[in-house]
């Protein structure tokens, strides 16, 4: 079929504006022109994950090289929280977390403690003001397979704030005394 294409007859018209009209039939006040063919380059073969060519081992040793997660970060970019009295940090993974790779949450660039290798940790009452939290997992060698990170906001009420003053007690009218008479 595609020899076909490169064996049929193209007919180029000069148009009084000077551009060219190019069609596959004969048209009026064309003239047929002879067009090489496109140079075509042939792919090389692609290894198929079993070929002969690697053993399971080295494939398996090619997968993990080339491994990497797609992951989020929660909270979310620029969330704000009134008042928490806890923050979650989660990550979301997409395959989940392989056995051996490690789960590293940091704050504001200060490692948050991790020692059960989770994919979520509780920040206690946090400060108020704008915090950076980052992930980053590695895998056994050491090497990056996620790595991000999100800001987010705590706002507390301040100690002279009015939301944080006791209310006021609701004067009490004073008792109405008949006149003397």
């Amino acid at each position: 079929m595609a020899a076909s294409a490169v064996q049929a007859t193209t007919y180029v018209r000069v148009e009084k504006d000077g551009s060219k009209t190019y069609s596959d039939r004969p048209i009026p006040g064309g003239e047929p022109v002879e067009i090489q063919p496109a140079q075509g380059y042939p792919a090389p073969p692609v290894p198929t994950p079993h070929s002969p060519q690697q053993s399971p081992e080295q494939q398996r040793v090619l997968d993990a090289a080339n491994f990497q997660y797609t992951c989020a970060l929660t909270p979310r970019a620029d969330e704000t929280f009134q008042n928490p009295e806890t923050v979650t940090l989660a990550v979301q993974l997409t395959p989940g977390l392989r056995p051996g790779d490690l789960v590293n949450f940091t704050l504001d660039g200060a490692t948050v403690p991790n020692e059960q290798n989770l994919t979520s940790t509780q920040l206690q009452y946090p400060d108020r003001g704008a915090h950076t939290a980052a992930v980053k997992i590695t895998d056994r060698s050491g090497r990056s397979i996620c790595n991000t990170s999100t800001t987010f906001h705590v706002q507390r009420a301040g100690t002279n704030s009015p939301a944080r003053q006791p209310p006021r007690p609701t004067p009490r009218p004073a008792p109405v005394r008949p006149p003397k008479g």
